[in-house]
């Protein structure tokens, strides 16, 4: 299945899809891709609200674009290993009998499958700005990550048949 319709699918079922992906194989440039992926998403929904703040206070957009990819790109993957690898500890501590690929997995992916949220909020930021309606998509958006995460990591460590 193309990424696209498993990210539709991932609203759906998101056990569903994280099974399929673990049925995959363990293969380290596959979450590799999920996670740059994800963390390019990230970085493009960023530029509407970099260019609103840019406008505002007069800055150079360029010097925020490089900083901001900067921190996408290349300090967030490698603080998403480390978190990756932490949820899987804890989740071994609770009974996990899942891999470290397993927990890396759920964690990319969950980054990537909420990536049209994300860009959501980076377009209220940038044409609307700060408000209600902005933190309203924020919280969907936390919202949704933080499902896709916990029910793909439990998918991962415990094998759970239900979405």
């Amino acid at each position: 299945m193309s990424v696209t319709r498993d990210i539709a699918a991932t609203y759906r079922g998101p056990g569903r899809v994280m099974r399929r992906l673990l049925a995959m194989g363990e293969r380290e440039d596959r979450a590799l891709a999920i996670l740059v992926a994800g963390c390019a998403v990230m970085f493009i929904a960023q530029m509407p609200r970099l260019a609103r703040e840019a406008h505002l206070t007069g800055q150079e957009l360029n010097p925020l674009l490089g900083g901001t990819l900067l921190a996408w790109m290349f300090i967030a993957p490698l603080l998403l290993y480390v978190l990756a690898l932490i949820s899987h500890w804890i989740a071994r501590a609770f009974g996990g009998r899942g891999s470290g690929f397993g927990a890396r997995l759920a964690l990319f992916w969950a980054l990537l499958a909420a990536s049209p949220l994300i860009l959501l909020q980076g377009l209220t930021a940038g044409f609307v700005g700060p408000g209600a309606a902005l933190n309203i998509v924020g919280v969907i958006w936390l919202g949704c990550f933080a499902l896709f995460w916990g029910l793909g990591l439990r998918e991962a460590e415990w094998g759970t048949n239900d979405d």
